[in-house]
């Protein structure tokens, strides 16, 4: 069974379930999934469906750190809460000593000795670790490797 059809199968659960919550946020997830396909007018495979959910995810952090800032603390639980019922659907994300054990061995593959050389490993590390690291963490670790 596909990532969207386990997502749609977890909509029907929760509705049996009468948990509106994740109902409501598993149905913006689908609503997100289907605008998608039908701009670039493509079938998502899981990889694609991985990607939308990292772009939701993360929009709804800086919708909950905006709402704290605003001292929502309401609005802000209810992004948390969306983002916990995503999160189900993502690949487990690296430890801190998984991620730094992985960034080594591909900083080795490209012979990077500074931070100029950073493009080099960044590019290669964008494409083994996507979906279980985020972009910001690898980046900001590699700086401290390579520094």
């Amino acid at each position: 069974m596909s990532l969207r059809e386990t997502i749609n199968q977890a909509v029907k659960e929760a509705m049996k379930a009468k948990d509106t919550k994740k109902r409501d946020a598993l149905r913006l997830l689908m609503s997100a999934f289907k605008q998608i396909e039908v701009d670039e007018r493509k079938e998502l495979s899981d990889d694609d469906v991985i990607k939308i959910i990292q772009t939701q995810v993360k929009r709804r952090n800086d919708a909950a750190s905006q709402y704290k800032d605003a001292g929502r603390d309401d609005l802000m639980q209810i992004e948390l809460d969306e983002i916990s019922y995503y999160e189900v659907y993502l690949p487990k994300q690296l430890t801190d000593e998984e991620l730094t054990t992985a960034l080594k061995s591909i900083i080795e593959k490209t012979g990077a000795t500074s931070v100029k050389d950073m493009g080099k490993v960044m590019s290669m590390a964008s494409k083994e670790l996507a979906g279980r690291a985020d972009g910001k963490r690898i980046s900001n670790c590699v700086k401290s490797l390579l520094t």
